[in-house]
């Protein structure tokens, strides 16, 4: 999330009612109430401008962490790095087995500094029960099993040392790859976040031909999120339309992600980077 574009829709397409405490967006006439900041691909936004907008327009933030399991980020208001998943209201993290912090199954984890949210939401999880068989409000069956719960306690203590190792990883795809830095868009890490690279995210213009002639090498890569949520049938109802959020369409078309994972071998990466340098250097896959 970009701090200044969410400043820009905040004081040019919408309307702050300070007697009622709410902020209005024009076009759909709701009631803008939050900000859900992306920790994507494991690097943080920007958060110190953000909490200060959400501050100004009475918004709450939730973070979006669940591919962020351990990242941190620099406050130069408090002068201090903080964990991802510990600035907004609430944070919600992933336990999908491909995380950082993966289960043997499906799962996941909300975090907060709220007495009162965390214990409602303890309440949702569990069919809205204040205690068994005492339904307060309408909840669901979102319980985390026992067993998952064991699993992931155990691999926690290996989550910094994996997390070091993708650091590393992703450090050294960085040096192989610099020279085509022109024509393969590589990740950016800004100096107040330090990413954990879930993914390991390239962007190319022909997209189709870089997967295709990687997979012919044996070299597997996949496409994150391809469709923008704005696009997605499931949000049609919101009225937005191809073009309203250009950087993102931009960009949903050009990523591909590399191979990552902590036990990934320098050879292995090697073999990567080589056939990446090899097409950078046969045609130009990106126009930034």
């Amino acid at each position: 999330m970009d701090p200044v574009k969410l400043r820009e829709y905040l004081e040019t397409k919408c309307d702050f009612d300070a007697s009622a405490g709410k902020l209005i967006e024009r076009k759909s006439k709701k009631r803008v109430a939050a900000s859900c900041p992306c920790t994507c691909t494991a690097k943080t936004a920007d958060m110190d401008p953000i909490l200060e907008l959400a501050e100004k327009f009475n918004l709450i933030v939730v973070e979006d962490a669940c591919q962020a399991h351990g990242a941190e980020y620099y406050s130069k208001k408090d002068q201090t790095w903080k964990r991802a998943g510990s600035m907004g209201l609430a944070a919600a993290f992933s336990f999908y087995p491909g995380k950082n912090l993966g289960a043997c199954g499906e799962g996941g984890v909300i975090t907060t500094n709220d007495a009162d949210l965390a214990q409602r939401m303890k309440m949702i999880r569990d069919h809205g029960q204040a205690k068994k068989y005492y339904h307060d409000i309408e909840g669901y069956n979102g319980r985390l099993d026992s067993i998952q719960a064991g699993w992931l306690s155990v691999k926690l203590r290996h989550l910094e040392n994996w997390n070091k190792s993708r650091r590393a990883l992703a450090h050294r795809y960085h040096e192989l790859l610099a020279e085509a830095k022109d024509a393969i868009g590589l990740p950016v890490e800004a100096s107040w976040t330090k990413g954990v690279y879930h993914l390991y995210v390239v962007r190319v213009q022909d997209r189709e031909v870089f997967q295709a002639q990687l997979a012919e090498a044996g070299i597997g890569t996949a496409i994150h999120y391809p469709i923008p949520l704005h696009q997605q049938k499931a949000y049609q109802h919101l009225g937005y339309s191809t073009g309203d959020f250009p950087v993102t369409e931009r960009v949903a078309a050009e990523i591909v992600s590399l191979p990552m994972f902590p036990q990934l071998l320098q050879a292995q990466q090697d073999t990567v980077a080589a056939k990446v340098m090899e097409l950078s250097g046969s045609r130009q896959f990106t126009s930034r």
